[in-house]
């Protein structure tokens, strides 16, 4: 019998706290479609194995920074009307080893899962509090300065009431 989608989004969220990467990674199906919405740069999505793979730690460059305990608290899962797609409320909490600085990191995961393999995930998840935590706060707010001097973010455009003709 396969896992449901809440027992995946369970394995998901205490795999990354374990960092137990290859079942991470195993979680998901051979081609899937993970994005982050959110992300302050506007990540491209991650569509293979392969690329989660490299996402998590596993590619040429191993992680570099500071120690991370943590754990998943506040979840809740809701099921929908769609079988496979739960939206899970939860939060990372935990402690920067190094300096035993406590951190919050919330989030809200939308997983469609199907044969016990997530294929598709939308994660939404609080990118500054998980950049501070990791001591690169000042790196990445340069970087999105960076990043929306060269495209900046417009308002769209206003609405003038005008049925289209």
């Amino acid at each position: 019998m396969t896992d449901t989608p809440r027992e995946v989004f369970l394995k998901l969220v205490h795999g990354v706290c374990e960092e137990r990467w290859a079942d991470v990674v195993d979680l998901y199906a051979e081609q899937t479609d993970v994005s982050h919405p959110f992300h302050p740069l506007g990540a491209p999505p991650m569509r293979s194995r392969d690329e989660l793979r490299a996402h998590f730690g596993g590619g040429s460059q191993p992680y570099q920074g500071p120690t991370l305990r943590r754990r998943p608290t506040r979840i809740n899962v809701h099921e929908t009307t769609d079988p496979e797609v739960v939206v899970a409320e939860f939060q990372y909490e935990g402690v920067v080893v190094e300096t035993g600085e406590p951190f919050t990191i919330p989030g809200i995961f939308v997983l469609r899962v199907r044969d016990g393999k997530i294929v598709e995930s939308r994660d939404y998840l609080d990118h500054l509090r998980s950049a501070a935590a990791r001591g690169h706060l000042p790196e990445v707010l340069d970087a999105v300065r960076d990043h929306h001097a060269k495209a900046p973010v417009t308002a769209p455009p206003a609405h003038s009431g005008a049925e289209p003709g």
